[in-house]
């Protein structure tokens, strides 16, 4: 995944960045002049909820707490939608200003994210020369949708239906829904998951130790059904150019 770093922006571009969420510390490391970015979330180096962990490393990190945010003298802070609302509002009455980013639900969803963190940054440029990358890759990416039905089933019998960012990347890799039916995320009864019989399931990497809510992975029902398992990951989390890893790592579980 490349950076397209441009020539830095001068005049009104913000110098001193901070951020406090995890997916526009992704997209302000894939975009942030040398220098313009001062500081990412303490998720962003987290590798089992950020695509860039490894590249993090190079950046301070942050607790999201209005005291150490406002010491880093910032002339811009990144935040999502409902990110850490107490320091937003905090920062925000200290005249501080604050960009919120929404979450991105789906694969068209990731262009808008791109271009409005260009725009923020001052990185227009660089923004459209990712767009267009990311356009032209998921292009030669996506697949048909077949005839395998996949169905997300994690913690708690946890899943995920339409209008989200899970189900477009599904989609684009080939595969069928099988709660397409059934809008955003919540609870799948393991009886019905049977009773629905699919031909795959995709699934979440376990913490280590033991979990109660994520007994249900392993329920002997399950077990014997043997079905093909894929897993989501940090890839799948964010709008950011990452999901084109997550298509490809579905397709490549399917076959």
């Amino acid at each position: 995944m490349g950076e397209f770093l441009g020539a830095p922006t001068i005049g009104d571009a913000p110098q001193r960045v901070v951020s406090l969420n995890l997916c526009t510390d992704q997209l302000a490391m894939l975009l942030a002049a040398p220098g313009q970015l001062i500081s990412v979330s303490r998720l962003a180096s987290d590798p089992r909820s950020s695509a860039m962990a490894r590249q993090a490393a190079s950046w301070p990190r942050n607790a999201g707490q209005a005291e150490e945010i406002f010491l880093l003298n910032p002339d811009l802070v990144l935040a999502g939608r409902y990110t850490a609302r107490a320091t937003v509002s905090m920062l925000e009455r200290l005249g501080i200003p604050v960009q919120r980013f929404d979450p991105a639900s789906g694969l068209d969803e990731v262009p808008d994210r791109i271009a409005k963190m260009g725009e923020v940054l001052g990185r227009e440029a660089a923004a459209t020369a990712l767009i267009a990358r990311f356009e032209a890759d998921l292009l030669s990416l996506r697949y048909e949708v077949g005839t395998v039905r996949a169905a997300i089933y994690q913690a708690n019998g946890y899943t995920l239906g339409s209008g989200t960012m899970a189900a477009d990347i599904m989609e684009a890799a080939g595969l069928r829904n099988l709660m397409a039916d059934r809008p955003g995320g919540g609870r799948l009864p393991l009886e019905l998951l049977v009773m629905r019989a699919p031909d795959m399931l995709i699934t979440s990497t376990p913490y280590p130790g033991a979990s109660r809510s994520e007994e249900i992975l392993s329920h002997p029902v399950l077990q014997a059904m043997a079905l093909p398992r894929a897993n989501t990951g940090p890839d799948w989390i964010c709008g950011t150019p990452y999901v084109l890893r997550a298509i490809r790592d579905l397709q490549e579980a399917a076959r």
